[in-house]
């Protein structure tokens, strides 16, 4: 078990992360994605306060190869988004829509 926010593997019978206070994943999560140039223009395609669901969302769109950024994951108790550039809205927005 890994914790989506730090990457700390635990011991099998962990749910939840010392540090972050997260659920913890199965699958390792990836190291984060490729720089995306500023003047991108980007758009939303969710939004969580859970910071397990961005996690979650990070790794299937790394595992799609959509860049992507993060605003928000360091605020605890406060919503998360995820951006992606213009073009690949439709295409995130169909891989995000079951979390």
């Amino acid at each position: 078990m890994y914790c989506p926010i730090c990457k700390t593997e635990y011991r099998e019978g962990f749910t939840k992360c010392a540090d972050c206070m997260v659920p913890l994943v199965a699958i390792r999560p990836p190291e984060t994605s490729e720089p995306i140039p500023e003047y991108v223009d980007l758009q939303e395609v969710m939004t969580s306060i859970s910071l397990g669901d961005i996690e979650i969302g990070r790794s299937i769109l790394n595992d799609n190869q959509i860049p992507f950024v993060v605003e928000g994951e360091i605020a605890i108790g406060m919503p998360a988004r995820i951006l992606v550039p213009k073009g690949k809205v439709a295409e995130a927005m169909e891989l995000l829509k079951g979390i």
